[in-house]
């Protein structure tokens, strides 16, 4: 039998991502109100403001390039308070906004142009040379690369403020939008999936699925943010330092803090100091963030220099978060911390827990959102299991992506005839309806016939005391002929890293898990544990170094 929400559907309006934002009669917060902050220059937007310039940029989009209901602008760009401008005023416009990753080389960045057919590129002033280079690869034509930014002097192309018709209206002002959008049918965002497996792939996301999360996630946050007076929004400040080209920050941090009036200080790229400095100096009172930010503010010591007093919770996802970390920030800090679930092709998100039941079944993304219906699936006869059984986790709601860009194939294999979507995670329900993520399916270690979840042993070793971070991946061995789990940590300095340590460590874990999930591939240590923007780590960097250290003996 599916498993729902405790909560009552939310209604979902039959319309797009504007009109939820900028046209709604219920709006608890003022024009007036500052919703964004740069934390690098003394720019802040209101949300009049926001509102005006996007229209304005959707005016310059047609007076400048003619354009077109369904075309599509990419933003090739690290966080900026300027992105909500860029990407609302695509939607009023009747555009498509395809995100990439800052990051991207000029191939990575190609191939998401040609396959999303982006018309136009938006990007900052230190990565123009990469952009250029992407763009006459992938056929955009030149003059139809902008920048947003502060630093825009002596650049070869122009600021978005200097695009043709381009001026910040009145708020209150009505200017006829030029197409009518269909919530249903047209795409407002194209992001694309990581990538473990291939090259990444455009997950198509409808006005509805953005309109539909960002309703069914405020229900279970009700009664807990709200700090303000009623009239100008909630009281709540944030850091939105998670990548706005990541759906997690795209939903989570700019859609939700619009749709909300909650202050969010937008950071470019993280850094601990900066993230503690802010939450000092500003007096953050929630944010979302990923388990190896939670992993750094319970073990870094510099952690203690700073007061999170105002800190109430924090909200983590895009990652497995155990309970053993979970414990170990209440322990040095006393901030509760609640985990989220979602991917890319849910909008993100399906299942969050309550704030005020963060501590019961610590490790569990809770229940599933309003709107949405979990099961848990055997992957071998495709059947519902039982609770507290192991299985793949498939989901159905109005979240739901339409599909894979381009590739019918990989839609096929993921979304069934009667709307259920396959995640690839594994994980299980209890008997008090809580779901919990072990892993994903593809990740999964095979010992011997037994599975072992990298993130469980991961959770393990972090609350180790000498241990700052680890990851832990499967190494194949021919002697045994089966994988065996191998831990790559990373050390707290002025610990020996000799093989005494990693004979001590993996003896450690040993008398904490079962026998199949013993480090019999050994443990190594590594300075840094190679991550995702998002916070994901990158096995597959992980298991291109183990190669290079040669076939895995047996230990243990």
């Amino acid at each position: 039998m599916p498993i729902r929400s405790k909560h009552a559907d939310v209604v979902i309006p039959d319309v797009d991502t504007w009109t939820l934002l900028f046209e709604r009669k219920n709006r608890p917060f003022r024009d007036d109100k500052v919703i964004f902050h740069d934390t690098i220059s003394p720019r802040e937007y209101t949300y009049a403001h926001i509102k005006g310039s996007a229209i304005g940029f959707g005016q310059s989009l047609r007076s400048s390039w003619n354009w077109q209901k369904g075309d599509v602008l990419a933003i090739y760009s690290p966080n900026d308070v300027d992105y909500a401008t860029i990407v609302f005023g695509t939607h009023w416009a009747g555009g498509i906004v395809t995100t990439a990753n800052p990051g991207y080389t000029v191939d990575e960045l190609a191939h998401q142009l040609v396959d999303s057919k982006a018309k136009a590129i938006v990007t900052q002033a230190p990565l123009l040379k990469t952009t250029l280079a992407a763009a006459r690869k992938a056929g955009v034509r030149e003059n139809r690369v902008i920048l947003i930014g502060p630093d825009t002097i002596d650049t070869p192309v122009p600021h978005y403020t200097s695009l043709s018709g381009y001026r910040v209206y009145d708020a209150n002002q009505h200017v006829p939008r030029p197409y009518r959008i269909n919530p249903n049918e047209d795409l407002c965002f194209l992001v694309y999936s990581s990538g473990t497996t291939g090259k990444p792939k455009g997950v198509m996301l409808s006005h509805r699925n953005i309109v539909s999360n960002v309703l069914m996630l405020t229900r279970p946050n009700e009664g807990y943010l709200s700090c303000g007076d009623g009239t100008t929004g909630s009281g709540d400040r944030t850091i939105g330092f998670l990548p706005l080209f990541h759906i997690y920050g795209l939903t989570g941090v700019l859609h939700y803090s619009l749709h909300q009036g909650i202050e969010l200080f937008i950071l470019p790229t993280f850094t601990l100091s900066a993230f503690l400095n802010l939450v000092q100096t500003h007096r953050i009172t929630y944010n979302n963030v990923v388990p190896r930010i939670i992993l750094a503010l319970a073990k870094d010591p510099s952690v203690a220099n700073y007061d999170l007093s105002s800190l109430k919770m924090l909200v983590s996802a895009a990652a497995p978060l155990t309970k053993d970390l979970v414990d170990l920030l209440y322990d040095r800090l006393k901030i509760p911390v609640k985990q989220a679930f979602g991917l890319s092709e849910t909008s993100p998100g399906t299942h969050q827990q309550e704030w005020d039941e963060w501590n019961v079944g610590i490790g569990s993304i809770g229940r599933p959102a309003p709107n949405v219906e979990t099961k848990i699936v055997d992957v071998g006869n495709l059947s519902e299991v039982d609770p507290n059984e192991v299985g793949e986790l498939w989901v159905r709601g109005p979240n739901v992506f339409k599909g894979y860009l381009n590739n019918e194939k990989a839609t096929r294999e993921a979304l069934t005839s009667d709307g259920w979507f396959r995640t690839g995670d594994v994980g299980y329900v209890d008997e008090r309806g809580l779901c919990f993520i072990t892993d994903r399916i593809k990740e999964l270690i095979k010992f011997n016939g037994f599975q072992v979840a990298p993130a469980e042993l991961e959770g393990l070793l972090t609350s180790h005391p000498t241990i700052k971070d680890a990851a832990v991946i499967g190494v194949y061995s021919k002697e045994l002929a089966t994988e065996l789990p191998r831990a790559y940590v990373v050390l707290d300095g002025g610990i020996d890293k000799s093989s005494t340590t990693a004979d001590e460590i993996a003896t450690w874990l040993s008398e904490r898990v079962a026998k199949h999930k013993r480090l019999r591939g050994g443990v190594r240590f590594i300075n840094a544990i190679p991550s995702s923007a998002t916070g994901k780590i990158l096995r597959r960097e992980l298991k291109v170094l183990a190669e290079k250290e040669g076939e895995a003996k047996a230990k243990l």
